[in-house]
């Protein structure tokens, strides 16, 4: 395991991302513009996207593969579930459907970095988990809001039963004017539907996964100058950037004293943030295993159960759940999931997959 977790710890992708976070805690003036980042970003996705979609086009598309994807979409509707019901009694409603959808969607990012940890590593991988990961986006989005919908609902019908046994006494209940389940007004779902399966990360590897597919090894031969050898210049580049955001919103978390925008300690939701993914990739990694999964392929399962989303389900939950403190769930996936997927987790994950698959 040892070998492992030092042949992470000096990658360079790695080790820019450590950098990031220097600069971040030593309050250098380092900075990756925001356009400049906003383009690694789409370079990142274009790349694994049309890289999975060659693999896809050379590989078959038999019962085995289509049992995977759907497990992988199964996997992403029930981790939230789990999350739900672990934080419902812990913070508000709200805040716990936010957290739980950002746990059960996937950082496309750390897949990226998983799959260049397997490229370095000489370890071959499927492109069929690219559509995996492109699948697990949305429905974990859905469930979440659903989750939401469920217990506010529930609380108001409890509220206007105990309003009518109040009112029978002769005691004068609240006087509220709301729906019929205690909603001001209803989530628009077509919108919903539409931010989290057409926002602009889970477009661009679907499309790109599409493209690469289509032209196959044809136009790989194209296009690999540019989505080959410039791969882990554009990652190192973009994981220093994600260790500059990663440790200010590290401090921005440290520093937050309001009891609304932190129901719960700190140190708590440190706690959460690590062992959601620990969890979360057990149960993906055990399913991996029952489906007889190759090495490399178990590995990045594991890693799609066990990520957090930072991009598309904040964007979704900007418009879906504006209740839901961002304070809350994004530090948690970017600040401390994240780092520990890549840092701790992809080593770990490995090196508990290649004992079982061995035994």
């Amino acid at each position: 395991m040892d070998s492992l977790f030092l042949a992470n710890l000096s990658s360079p992708p790695l080790l820019f991302f450590f950098l990031g976070a220097a600069a971040a805690f030593l309050r250098s003036d380092l900075e990756i513009p925001t356009q400049v980042a906003k383009f690694l970003s789409l370079y990142l996705l274009f790349a694994i996207g049309f890289k999975g979609g060659v693999a896809l086009a050379e590989s078959s598309l038999d019962a085995a593969v289509l049992q995977v994807l759907l497990c992988a979409v199964a996997l992403s509707a029930v981790v939230p579930l789990i999350v739900f019901v672990v934080l419902s009694r812990r913070l508000p409603a709200a805040d716990a459907a936010a957290v739980a959808a950002t746990y059960g969607s996937i950082s496309a990012v750390t897949f990226v970095t998983c799959t260049a940890y397997l490229d370095t590593s000489g370890i071959a991988w499927s492109g069929y988990l690219v559509a995996a990961m492109a699948l697990m986006e949305s429905p974990a989005i859905i469930v979440g809001i659903l989750l939401y919908r469920l217990k506010t609902q529930a609380h108001a019908r409890t509220a206007l039963t105990a309003a009518a046994a109040g009112a029978a006494a002769g005691e004068a209940g609240p006087s509220a004017r709301t729906d019929a389940y205690g909603q001001p007004d209803g989530i628009s779902w077509r919108e919903l539907l539409r931010e989290s399966c057409l926002n602009g990360s889970v477009f661009l590897i679907v499309g790109s996964m599409i493209i690469g597919a289509l032209t196959g090894s044809r136009g790989m031969a194209q296009v690999h100058s540019f989505v080959g050898e410039l791969f882990i210049g554009m990652l190192c580049l973009f994981l220093l950037d994600m260790g500059i955001v990663a440790a200010r919103r590290l401090q921005e978390l440290r520093s937050t004293r309001n009891r609304r925008e932190a129901p719960l300690p700190l140190g708590r939701l440190i706690t959460y943030a690590v062992v959601f993914p620990l969890g979360n990739a057990v149960l993906a990694g055990t399913l991996a295993l029952l489906l007889n999964m190759s090495e490399g392929d178990a590995l990045l399962l594991t890693i799609l159960g066990a990520s957090a989303s930072y991009i598309a389900v904040p964007a979704a939950l900007r418009l879906a759940l504006p209740e839901a403190s961002p304070s809350i769930y994004l530090p948690m996936s970017l600040a401390i999931t994240f780092p520990f997927n890549i840092l701790v987790g992809i080593p770990l994950y490995h090196q508990v997959l290649r004992w079982a698959l061995n035994t």
